[in-house]
């Protein structure tokens, strides 16, 4: 919920997992949310990041790596876009 002024008043704003939408309740502690920096075309840093959330549930199962790599590929794509021209 936002105020007058359009800063958040809540004090808890739920996630939800990026690999399959599920939503991560405040107990989930095998929840991870993952920063993955952006490079250039030299391999530098741009300070650009995207940020990704995976519930426990798929940790557990052991499908996290494969559901972080297929959400990177997509956003990697995504990202080279929006860079040509």
């Amino acid at each position: 919920m936002q105020n007058e002024e359009g800063q958040n008043v809540d004090l808890y704003i739920p996630r939800k997992c990026s690999a399959t939408n599920r939503l991560i309740t405040s107990k989930d502690h095998a929840s991870v949310q993952m920063n993955i920096g952006h490079l250039d075309a030299n391999g530098i840093f741009n300070n650009q990041f995207s940020t990704f959330a995976l519930c426990g549930y798929i940790r557990a199962q052991g499908d996290a790596d494969s559901g972080l790599d297929r959400l990177w590929q997509k956003k990697k794509t995504d990202i080279r876009h929006c860079l040509v021209p």
